[in-house]
């Protein structure tokens, strides 16, 4: 969930309104404003010094902070650090593929070293290696690179996905005593940017574009910074099943075995782990496989990806190829609901003990949302009446509650209405920690998804899948671009 410093409609409808069309954010996200700002006066505000932009880049190309010591020599004299520096991260193979023409532009910007690709440049490695050598000439005595440390500032050109991955590394810097950890702002790059839109960014790619960096720039340099829930996402599989994970997942060791699961001492040996963070939303069922097919068609056939118009039209299509809309929840095991291969189990606020929640019967697809944007700005959780809250046990949604909102869908009719705010979600429960046991037997595997990326989950008739998904104890910084 998300706190806006000072806002008090951060948990408001004014934020989590339904989603704008993908045009009129373009056309608003452009604007003229963009073409009133003066172009030096923007790079005296985010230039970070020449010395320390070649430190950090021969930091992360060498992968070792060390290297720094040969380029103090070419510390600027008198030199002072800008008002708000600033780092971009682009993802060339997001949305539209705008990446490579995006980056250009801001190299004209603000320079060339500032500007990361992420196909050449992993988030992580800038935060090993191009942070640890600001922290290096800081410690030397440099206050130029002290202050730019502290002040720093990070947009990322991207999806929900790609946000979280950078998120996700930056996270890293709590974990390494080594704050502060910059805030993040948005350039929307994705098919849905639900975080996007949940901090003010927009929900699409501006028509006008290269006018409307300018002022997506200075946003990044002046906005206020927010808060960000985080969630923890654990699944534990046998070994002998191989998953292919997106970047936002990597392979944990045994330490991160929960004590929750019901797996005895003996059977460890025989699970393996992997994990991340998710921001805003993780499901699995129906609209994962789609979400999974969906990824692979654009990869395959990129000349498909023009833009995010094209990508939901595209992304429509191939939902009603997969049977969502033709096909009930009885029949074949391949058509069966979740509840034929899953067990829910939460712990509800300031509860220490699981309570195992029933799955009802015709839900294709269970969603654990964090913010109140999901599928390009919808709401599916609606905002209920209190005397419903009340019968349900229930608390009304806020950005700071520190709870996952758990819905259903059920056939594609279903979810269609759900997509137009016709009607909502079939609300299941609202969790501080979620736990799935899940068993395949007829079933061969799942389909999962956080924020955006998915994956194909393998399921064994012998042992359970676990998947655990828990608060993160920090919450991350965002910056508001409205």
């Amino acid at each position: 969930m998300a706190v806006v410093e000072g806002s008090p409609e951060i948990g408001g409808e004014k934020r989590m309104v339904a989603a704008r069309s993908s045009m009129v954010d373009s056309f608003k996200g452009c604007g003229l404003s963009g073409m009133k700002i003066d172009k030096e006066e923007l790079r005296r505000r985010i230039l970070i010094p020449r010395y320390l932009r070649l430190a950090m880049v021969e930091a992360v190309r060498e992968k070792n902070p060390v290297v720094v010591a040969a380029l103090k020599e070419e510390e600027e004299e008198g030199v002072a650090a800008p008002e708000a520096p600033l780092v971009v991260f682009v993802n060339s193979r997001s949305g539209g593929r705008h990446g490579p023409e995006l980056k250009v532009r801001l190299q004209e910007l603000m320079s060339e070293e500032q500007v990361f690709d992420l196909s050449s440049v992993k988030p992580l490695d800038f935060v090993h290696y191009g942070l640890a050598c600001l922290e290096r000439l800081a410690a030397s005595g440099d206050s130029c690179a002290k202050i730019t440390r502290q002040k720093l500032r990070i947009m990322v050109a991207g999806g929900d996905g790609t946000v979280g991955w950078v998120l996700g590394s930056l996270a890293e810097l709590v974990a390494q005593n080594r704050e502060p950890v910059p805030p993040v702002g948005i350039i929307p790059l994705g098919t849905g940017n639900d975080l996007s839109r949940s901090y003010g960014w927009g929900g699409s790619f501006p028509f006008v574009w290269r006018s409307a960096m300018k002022r997506s720039l200075l946003r990044a340099a002046t906005g206020p910074i927010c808060r960000l829930d985080s969630w923890q996402i654990v699944v534990s599989m046998p070994k002998e099943e191989k998953v292919e994970l997106p970047h936002s997942l990597r392979h944990l060791d045994r330490a991160d075995f929960s004590q929750d699961l019901d797996i005895e001492d003996e059977t460890l040996e025989k699970f393996s782990c992997f994990g991340g963070v998710f921001y805003n939303y993780f499901s699995i069922g129906m609209d994962a496989q789609i979400a999974y097919g969906f990824h692979h068609l654009r990869n395959q056939k990129p000349y498909l990806a023009q833009g995010p118009i094209t990508n939901k039209l595209i992304y429509s299509g191939y939902t009603c190829t997969q049977g969502w809309f033709c096909t009930p929840c009885i029949g074949g095991p391949g058509l069966r609901g979740l509840k034929n291969i899953m067990q829910l189990s939460i712990k509800r606020a300031n509860c220490s003990n699981w309570e195992q929640i029933p799955v009802p019967s015709d839900v294709r697809s269970l969603v654990a949302l964090n913010l109140h944007n999901y599928g390009s700005g919808r709401n599916p959780w609606g905002h209920p009446k209190p005397e419903y809250l009340e019968k349900r046990g229930f608390v009304e949604a806020h950005a700071d509650d520190g709870l996952l909102e758990i819905f259903g869908l059920k056939q594609g009719w279903h979810a269609s209405f759900v997509m137009v705010d016709l009607i909502t979600a079939k609300h299941i429960a609202q969790a501080a920690a979620i736990k799935l046991e899940i068993r395949g037997g007829d079933w061969k595997k799942a389909y999962m998804q956080m924020d955006g990326e998915p994956w194909k989950q393998p399921m064994s008739k012998e042992y359970s899948t676990y998947v655990e998904i828990r608060r993160v104890p920090t919450q991350s910084l965002m910056i508001n671009g409205e």
